[in-house]
C-alpha cells in the first residue's frame, strides 16, 4: 500500500480475493449466448450478432498471455542474467503486492463493456473489425494527447500529497518486474483509464472505429508497459547509434528503471522525448544503457532439485506462476492452477524428450551467491527403472556443467541423491576423481534436524528404513546417546553390519524387530520407510511420526501426530528469495540444501556422499546455527 492511502486506493472486488476472477463470468454466458443460442436465433432471422463480450474475454486472454510471458523471459536467468538492471533481487512482499497485476484487466473490461452499452454506436456491428486508417489516427492521438496528458499527471502524481496517497504503492518496488507497471491503487487506475481512453474515443469521433483498434491498443499498451518494467536491458546500444531518434520515440528498460531508483526523473509514458521537452532527463540514462550489459556474475552454490507432482512444474520458475510459486505447494487448496493441469502431459513430453537441467531461482548471502537448479522429470520418473541411466546422466551433465561455471558446491537435493539411484551421490564422485567442485548430499544436516527434533528425555525409538544410510547414522547416533533404537529389518546381516558400526559398549542399545506390532508400545517413531496406514495403526495414541521418507506418509491417525520433511530456516541476512521450496513455508529449504550451504559457508574441501560421517552430525549441525540457520 501506499505510505498514507487515500480515498479509493482500495479495489472494488479486493476482498475477493482469488474469487474476484468469477466477475468475468457474466462475459462468458453473453458471449455463449451470442454466439450459441442468440448466433442461431439471429442466423434464422437473417440478422448479425455483436459479439462485444467475446472479444473483451480474448482480449483479456492475450493481456494475461502478454504479462505471463514477459514474466517467464524476465525470470529465464539464462537469457537475462548479463542484462540484469538492478540486481538486488525481489521479495515476498513485492510478490504479494504486485499479485493485484490483473485488477486493470478486469477493470478494463467492465469500463469498456459500459462504454459500449451506454455510448450509441459503440458496437462491433456498427464499425468494421479492421481499418487501417483507423489504426493510424489511433496511433497519432496516442503520441500526441496521451503522451503529453500522462506526462503531466505522472508529474503531479510525485507531489509529496499525491505520492505518498496514491503512487508510492508503485515505487515500493525499487527492482521492478514487467507486471509492475500494472501495480497501482484503483484511484490511480481511473486517471489512467481516462487518459488511456483519448485514442479510443476520439477515432471514434472521427468515424473510423473498428474491433481491431481495442486489441492493438490494449495489448500494444500492455506490451510496452511490460518491457520498461522487465529489468534486463535488451535495447543494443549499437540500434541507438545507429537510429539517434530513436531514444526520443522508444524508452528502455534501463531508460525506466532510473525512475524508480531516482523517482523524480524521467517521467514519460512510452516516449522520452516528453521528459527532454520538459528537462526531466536523468543525466546518467544513456551511460547506464551504454554499461548495463556485464560478465555473467559467477554462482558459487547449485542446489539441484527436480518437480514433484505434475502441477509443480508452475511451481518452479522461470516459466512458474509468480503468486503460485510464492506460497508452499499444495495445489488442493490452491483451485486456481487446476485449469493448468492438462498442459502439464505436453510440458513433461517435451520435457522427457528435450530437457537439461535449467535455473530455477536464485537468491543470495552476503557472502554467498547461489542457484537452484532443475533436473527435469517428476518425482515418480526416479521410481522407473528404465529412466534411472538416463537421470543419472543429467545430474553428472549437471555437475560438470556447474563446475565449468565457477560453482564450489554442488548439492543433491531430493531423489537426486537416492541411494538407489546413485548410491547417495557417490557415483559421481567415484566416476570423476578430479573434481573441483564438491558433491553433496545433505544427509549429515538433515540427520542433526531429526535428530535435534527428538525429545531431550527421549529413551526409547522405532526406527524404520534400515537400508539407507540416514537411518543407519541416526540409528548409530542414538546408541551412543544411551538411547534404545528398535530398528525395522528383516536382514540379520544388515542388522549386524549396522551394530559393528556401534561402539562396543553400546551395542545392547540396537535391538532388532521384523514387524510394525513390535512398536506398539513405544511413542517416538522415526519413519525412513513409507508406511501404509495399516502399519501406522500399530503406533500407540499420541505417537509422534518423525519422517524423512519421500513421498510423505498419508497422515491416518487422528490420535497421532505428524512431523514435516526435515527443514530449516534460512538466515535472515538472505536476499532475493521469492519463491517457497515446494511444500516448504517461506524462508524454510530443504535440510539437504541447507546442509549443502553450510558445506559452501564453511569452505569445507571433503565430498559429503555415501555413508554419513555420524562425528559430523553435531559439528555441522553447530555450523548451521552459527551462520544463522534457525530449526523450524
Amino acid at each position: 500500500m501506499a505510505s498514507k492511502p487515500g480515498v479509493w486506493s482500495d479495489w472494488p472486488w479486493q476482498s475477493l480475493g482469488a474469487w474476484k476472477y468469477t466477475l468475468f463470468a457474466p462475459f462468458v454466458v453473453k458471449a455463449i449466448h451470442e454466439n450459441f443460442w442468440g448466433g442461431l436465433h439471429w442466423q434464422l432471422h437473417g440478422g448479425g450478432g455483436d459479439n462485444w463480450c467475446l472479444h473483451m474475454l480474448i482480449i483479456a486472454a492475450l493481456r494475461y498471455l502478454n504479462g505471463q510471458l514477459w514474466m517467464n523471459l524476465s525470470r529465464c536467468y539464462y537469457l537475462t542474467s548479463k542484462y540484469q538492471i538492478q540486481t538486488k533481487g525481489i521479495t515476498f512482499e513485492q510478490v504479494d503486492r504486485e499479485n493485484s497485476w490483473d485488477d486493470n484487466i478486469l477493470l478494463h473490461a467492465i469500463v469498456g463493456t459500459m462504454v459500449h452499452e451506454l455510448v450509441p454506436g459503440f458496437t462491433f456491428t456498427a464499425c468494421k473489425f479492421w481499418d487501417p486508417v483507423g489504426i493510424l489516427i489511433l496511433l497519432l492521438l496516442h503520441v500526441g494527447p496521451v503522451e503529453y496528458v500522462y506526462y503531466w499527471a505522472h508529474r503531479a502524481l510525485h507531489h509529496h500529497y499525491l505520492f505518498s496517497r496514491y503512487h508510492s504503492h508503485h515505487h515500493s518496488s525499487f527492482v521492478t518486474e514487467p507486471v509492475t507497471g500494472t501495480v497501482h491503487p484503483f484511484a490511480e487506475h481511473l486517471l489512467y483509464l481516462l487518459i488511456i481512453y483519448i485514442p479510443l474515443v476520439g477515432t471514434w469521433l472521427l468515424g473510423r472505429a473498428s474491433m481491431s483498434m481495442f486489441y492493438v491498443y490494449a495489448i500494444g499498451f500492455d506490451f510496452m508497459n511490460a518491457m520498461g518494467h522487465c529489468n534486463f536491458e535488451f535495447m543494443p546500444a549499437c540500434l541507438l547509434r545507429a537510429f539517434p531518434l530513436l531514444k526520443y520515440l522508444v524508452y528502455t528498460p534501463s531508460y525506466h528503471s532510473l525512475h524508480h531508483s531516482r523517482v523524480h526523473t524521467n517521467f514519460c509514458l512510452f516516449m522520452p522525448i516528453y521528459d527532454y521537452l520538459g528537462g526531466t532527463v536523468d543525466a546518467s540514462s544513456d551511460e547506464l544503457h551504454a554499461s548495463v550489459r556485464r560478465k555473467k556474475r559467477k554462482t558459487e552454490f547449485v542446489y539441484l532439485m527436480h518437480a514433484t507432482e505434475l502441477l509443480s512444474i508452475f511451481h518452479l520458475l522461470p516459466w512458474g506462476i509468480p503468486s503460485f510459486a510464492a506460497w508452499p505447494l499444495n495445489t488442493s487448496s490452491q483451485w486456481y492452477v487446476w485449469p493448468l493441469w492438462p498442459l502439464t502431459l505436453p510440458v513433461m513430453a517435451l520435457l522427457w524428450l528435450f530437457g537439461q537441467a535449467f535455473v530455477s531461482d536464485n537468491y543470495q548471502l552476503p557472502t554467498l551467491r547461489t542457484q537452484t537448479w532443475v533436473i527435469p522429470r517428476f518425482g515418480f520418473q526416479y521410481y522407473l527403472p528404465f529412466e534411472k541411466k538416463h537421470i543419472n546422466k543429467l545430474i553428472d551433465r549437471a555437475i560438470i556443467e556447474a563446475e565449468q561455471e565457477g560453482a564450489r558446491v554442488i548439492c543433491l537435493g531430493a531423489l537426486n541423491k537416492s541411494e538407489s539411484l546413485n548410491g547417495g551421490g557417490e557415483l559421481f564422485v567415484n566416476k570423476h576423481k578430479h573434481l573441483r567442485i564438491r558433491v553433496v548430499n545433505g544427509n549429515t544436516l538433515t540427520a542433526a534436524i531429526i535428530l535435534n527434533t527428538l525429545p531431550n528425555d527421549l529413551k526409547e525409538v522405532f526406527l524404520t528404513g534400515a537400508t539407507s544410510n540416514l537411518s543407519q547414522a541416526i540409528a548409530i547416533y542414538l546408541c551412543r546417546k544411551g538411547v534404545r533404537v528398535m530398528m525395522l529389518t528383516q536382514s540379520q546381516d544388515l542388522y549386524e553390519s549396522i551394530l559393528t558400526e556401534v561402539p562396543i559398549g553400546y551395542r545392547q542399545n540396537l535391538v532388532q524387530v521384523t514387524k510394525y506390532q513390535d512398536g506398539q508400545n513405544c511413542p517416538v517413531w522415526v519413519v525412513g520407510k513409507w508406511a501404509t496406514p495399516s502399519d501406522q495403526k500399530w503406533a500407540p495414541p499420541h505417537t509422534h511420526f518423525h519422517q524423512f521418507v519421500i513421498p510423505p506418509i498419508i497422515e491416518s491417525r487422528l490420535d497421532c501426530t505428524y512431523g514435516k520433511l526435515a527443514g530449516i530456516q534460512l538466515p535472515k541476512d538472505i536476499k532475493g528469495m521469492r519463491s517457497c521450496e515446494m511444500s516448504m513455508p517461506r524462508g524454510v529449504v530443504h535440510a539437504c540444501h541447507a546442509g549443502g550451504l553450510v558445506h559452501s559457508l564453511e569452505g569445507w574441501m571433503h565430498h559429503e556422499v555415501g555413508t554419513i560421517d555420524v562425528d559430523r552430525i553435531d559439528v555441522t549441525w553447530n555450523a548451521a546455527l552459527q551462520h544463522g540457520f534457525k530449526p523450524v
